[in-house]
């Protein structure tokens, strides 16, 4: 009870601001969040460095790397294990699957980043971050989170999926349905007066009622 009212007490992050600053150390030297403005960030924790279910995401979000690069997006993982053993599973997975990790792990053996992005959950893991995910966009604005279980990898399509559903969303002022794609067409957001209700039938959407109507925006 105690570790959960020192966490609470931090304050947990909250979508649509200020995703919480950081400065750590990690294997591609020291970082701080804020050396990313202008670029999108997904910052992702795993439970523990040499764990296979781990093991299969790292693999995953390296292959991606690149696609993660042309939508303007860096990649951070964490796991509250040294930046040696960062090193040391980097060089594990080299050499087992052949795959290199090209983005930064951060240190966190204090827990200082978890603790400030709520990873830590009592009872919800035997080792100290569970699986979570943060998106943060190119001003600095946390703008998703998604947790996940000990036993269960996470999709990294999915995750790049998110990605480009908000850029597009900001891009366009528009909203996206349910397993978006890109290329498929979007949500144009609801008239919020009864008179422009009226008028939507007209303005040259895929128009299913009022308050339904979609577009191609690309």
């Amino acid at each position: 009870m105690e570790n959960q009212e020192n966490v609470q007490a931090v304050g947990l992050p909250r979508l649509n601001e200020p995703a919480p600053e950081f400065t750590v150390n990690t294997t591609h030297g020291q970082i701080s969040l804020s050396d990313f403005k202008g670029k999108w960030v997904v910052l992702f924790s795993h439970p523990a460095d040499f764990t296979p279910v781990c093991t299969t995401e790292f693999i995953a979000f390296a292959k991606k790397f690149e696609d993660f690069q042309k939508i303007n997006t860096q990649v951070i993982g964490l796991s509250i294990d040294s930046v040696f053993s960062h090193i040391a599973w980097v060089e594990n997975i080299k050499k087992n699957f052949n795959v290199e990790i090209p983005f930064p792990i951060i240190d966190d053996l204090k827990m200082d980043v978890a603790k400030k992005y709520g990873m830590i959950h009592e009872g919800a893991s035997d080792t100290s971050a569970v699986r979570a995910v943060f998106v943060i966009d190119d001003k600095g604005i946390l703008r998703a989170m998604i947790y996940y279980p000990l036993s269960n990898g996470r999709s990294i399509d999915e995750i790049y999926r998110l990605v480009v559903a908000l850029q597009t969303s900001d891009k366009y002022g528009v909203a996206t349905p349910e397993n978006w794609q890109p290329g498929d067409k979007v949500i144009v957001p609801p008239p919020t007066t009864h008179e422009e209700a009226k008028k939507r039938a007209e303005q040259g959407y895929d128009y299913v009622d009022w308050y339904f109507s979609k577009k191609d925006v690309e």
